[in-house]
């Protein structure tokens, strides 16, 4: 296959492009720069110049591939408007193909799960910062003429990349390591390398409107996850509402209480995370 896929310079992009040329997928990507076509390049892919506003060159590379993963986000005001002109373009450019469309959104969408374990049939309650993504979602998942598939990836770490990254990377460089809230809050995790299986398996082989989480082991503390990545360096809990001030929505997300049933993959493409754990990740 040839696979259009945007993003695919970014951490979790980077290694979906790798899975896909091992696997024998000839991949385009989308570049908004010379140095995004270099490194495109140098992974094997050949870059098309253009960028989240542009529909007709989106639609365009979307017509002449064999399916398209959507993985690109630009972290800006601008956000839902620039997701949604890539989902048009990905849908109107396969349209009638019965091709492929792999739309990425992300377990925040469900709002705190209350202590429970949520899965693909649990009602969603997002936050501000991804309130805009059902709809998204239900467009991709309910469009004819193709084959419209969701994932939610859970928090992603692996390859120094992450929200654990970050921390580790700040308690080596600045001697601390600072979260938002008390830290009781749970957050689940799936490895990099295991979540580009995942999408490498759905392209293959999951069905029209299929959704899926991905999320590996039990939920966490993000306390716990903190002082893993401290590794004895000042640990500092930043109230939400102080974390407001700077980070905007974000802060609420990250104060998300979350546990995750991940077994539909499992049970419908054979999805087997292998990967560490996280706890192992942070130990190495």
């Amino acid at each position: 296959m040839t696979v259009f896929v945007t993003g695919g310079t970014g951490y979790i992009g980077g290694v979906v492009l790798e899975k896909l040329r091992a696997a024998g997928h000839d991949v385009t990507g989308l570049a908004r720069s010379s140095a995004a076509a270099r490194k495109l390049e140098s992974l094997g892919a050949t870059p098309v110049r253009g960028d989240l506003r542009d529909a007709a060159t989106l639609t365009s590379a979307a017509r002449a591939s064999d399916g398209v993963i959507h993985l690109a986000m630009e972290s800006s005001p601008e956000s839902p408007r620039l997701d949604r002109t890539l989902v048009e373009a990905a849908v109107e450019g396969l349209r009638g193909s019965g091709k492929p469309f792999l739309y990425t959104s992300g377990i925040w969408v469900l709002g705190s799960t209350a202590g429970c374990i949520a899965d693909e049939a649990t009602p969603l309650n997002p936050p501000p910062l991804v309130a805009w993504r059902p709809a998204h979602e239900n467009r991709v998942l309910r469009a004819e003429g193709i084959r419209g598939i969701v994932i939610r990836p859970a928090m992603v770490y692996g390859r120094g990349g992450g929200f654990a990254g970050d921390f580790a990377r700040s308690a080596r460089e600045h001697g601390v390591v600072r979260y938002v809230g008390t830290g009781e809050n749970h957050w689940p995790f799936v490895h990099v390398d295991d979540l580009a299986d995942l999408y490498l398996l759905a392209l293959e082989h999951a069905p029209a409107g299929a959704l899926y989480f991905a999320a590996a082991g039990p939920s966490l503390p993000v306390a716990e996850i903190a002082r893993a990545a401290a590794r004895g360096a000042r640990m500092e809990s930043i109230s939400l509402e102080v974390a407001r001030k700077t980070m905007g929505p974000l802060a609420d997300a990250l104060t998300l209480d979350q546990s995750i049933d991940a077994g539909k993959a499992t049970r419908e493409l054979g999805w087997k995370p292998k990967a560490r754990s996280i706890r192992e990740e942070l130990a190495s």
